[in-house]
C-alpha cells in the first residue's frame, strides 16, 4: 500500500510502499499500538507511517 505522509522537519510530501493492510491502518487509527498494528514493520517504517519522517530525515537530525 502507498502511504503519504507530509515531514514535519521539512514540510514535504513523501510517499513510500509499504505492506500493510487497510484493516492494520483501521486497527491503529483506532488505538492500537502501532508496533502490535504493525509486527512486521522495522521501527523506520513505522516512524513514516506515525510521523512522516523519513530515515533519511531522522538521521540527517539525530546522526545515525
Amino acid at each position: 500500500m502507498f502511504i503519504t505522509r507530509k515531514s514535519p522537519f521539512s514540510g514535504e510530501i513523501h510517499t513510500k510502499e509499504i505492506e500493510v493492510t487497510q484493516i492494520q491502518l483501521d486497527n491503529w487509527k483506532g488505538g492500537m499500538l502501532i508496533q502490535n498494528a504493525f509486527p512486521r514493520l522495522s521501527a523506520d517504517e513505522r516512524e513514516f507511517i506515525k510521523t512522516g519522517i523519513t530515515k533519511e530525515e531522522w538521521d540527517a537530525c539525530f546522526g545515525v
